[in-house]
């Protein structure tokens, strides 16, 4: 095995010294392109073209033309110190395996007063950040998009490709996992299409925010007091809202207290209004619950049928009730009384049956599906998507020429006082 890794090993580096002459054969490096052409890329480049070293020479020769004409030996954080601080792109940190995680939050109306160049030196500027801060062991990074400021899915897809074919052009290998979360709603069936056509479309995933609200484990706002000052509070607003039934002269809309169920409120026919129409006397009945199975309609039943029980053979009062309406209706139940209102046991809304998805006679004990998949790939970086964006934190990762001008030292960090003789 080992005479194996060794030559395997031998046959890597005669093919990165092949592609680094078929460049050089082209046109002579440059300092800073011998810089970029190091071991690495150039594997990067030949595992993306199959290991063909012309093609892998090629695609590497079209991507030093492409950095140059964008500038990114240019690149410094004064071009895009309004993006800054308004945290449109950057590297929120780094996950258990020492990746950067980017996120992305454009809003729908930058396309409208901003450039595609300068949204892609934005990207190029963001990508090279996050690869200085690359430990030597890794390679890749992790996108997150979040797609919530777009009303337009159309917008958003023609923003969402052309990022994803920058980095599979100009970036091959470094892609792990790209998430987009909460994309407009007609953006999966657009995906849907899409997709197939997608070079890294099998590491993107959708991912719904409103997956993850119960998972609160993290504890991140608290190491920014300036951020964690602005969270909303709920215990310092008084709640006017009441967990309870809201009545009409028909139906009753009522919310339970079980909020674990699916849905927590049900409609109930109940008989609450004075101001009735049809027969007012005491049903055996009871009240009759709107459900699939006692919904019924007496609309066509005999007048036997809609007259309560007793009022044919001498009930004075009620039939004097029925006499009044002139379009007999479905009798109302009862009208129960506030001694039998605890008594009363509201059935709670039943989970979604097979009928809402066929696929459920097809699935499989294990099977996984790729919903579930996504938001398991997920969770690791759902810190990152709900911390609290702050701009000294990432001007401090980024590293000369990127940094620009603007030098951030930690207040921590304080200097000792040096007197004008100690100086010479």
């Amino acid at each position: 095995m080992g005479k194996k890794d060794l030559q395997g090993d031998q046959n890597d580096d005669a093919k990165v010294e092949a592609v680094l002459e078929l460049l050089r054969k082209q046109a002579p490096l440059t300092v800073k392109q011998e810089k970029f052409c190091n071991k690495a890329c150039v594997e990067r480049f030949l595992q993306a073209k199959g290991d063909n070293v012309k093609k892998a020479a090629k695609h590497l020769r079209a991507c030093l033309s492409w950095r140059e004409s964008i500038g990114t030996d240019n690149l410094i954080a004064d071009e895009f110190s309004a993006e800054l601080v308004e945290g449109v792109a950057f590297v929120a940190g780094h996950d258990e395996e020492s990746r950067p995680v980017l996120i992305f939050r454009i809003k729908q109306d930058y396309q409208k007063f901003h450039s595609q160049k300068l949204f892609t030196r934005l990207l190029v500027f963001t990508l090279e950040v996050a690869i200085q801060t690359m430990p030597k062991s890794v390679e890749q990074l992790v996108l997150l998009f979040d797609a919530s400021f777009f009303r337009s899915a159309s917008a958003f897809m023609n923003l969402l490709l052309a990022t994803l074919k920058i980095v599979a052009e100009y970036y091959p290998g470094r892609l792990y996992k790209a998430f987009v979360i909460d994309p407009p709603s007609l953006f999966a069936y657009l995906w849907k299409g899409v997709r197939p056509f997608v070079e890294l479309s099998t590491v993107t995933m959708m991912v719904s925010s409103l997956d993850f609200e119960e998972s609160l484990e993290f504890n991140d706002f608290s190491n920014y007091p300036r951020t964690s000052s602005l969270r909303f509070d709920p215990s310092s607003l008084k709640s006017t809202a009441k967990i309870g039934s809201c009545s009409s002269s028909r139906f009753s809309f009522t919310v339970s207290h079980h909020f674990d169920s699916l849905k927590p409120w049900y409609l109930s026919l109940t008989d609450t209004s004075a101001s009735k129409v049809g027969p007012t006397s005491p049903s055996p009945l009871g009240p009759a619950l709107i459900s699939p199975l006692n919904a019924r309609s007496f609309s066509f039943a005999s007048p036997a049928a809609r007259t309560p029980r007793g009022s044919i053979n001498g009930g004075g009062n009620s039939t004097r009730h029925t006499r009044k309406s002139l379009f007999p209706s479905t009798p109302l139940p009862q009208r129960t009384t506030g001694s039998d209102s605890s008594r009363i046991s509201h059935p709670r809304t039943p989970r979604p049956s097979f009928l809402q998805s066929p696929a459920m006679f097809f699935r499989k004990e294990g099977h996984v599906s790729r919903t579930d998949k996504s938001r398991e790939s997920f969770i690791p970086f759902l810190k990152f998507y709900r911390r609290p964006y702050d701009e000294m934190i990432y001007r401090s990762k980024m590293r000369p020429p990127l940094g620009g001008l603007i030098s951030i030292v930690s207040p921590h960090l304080r200097r000792r006082h040096v007197s004008v003789s100690q100086r010479f």
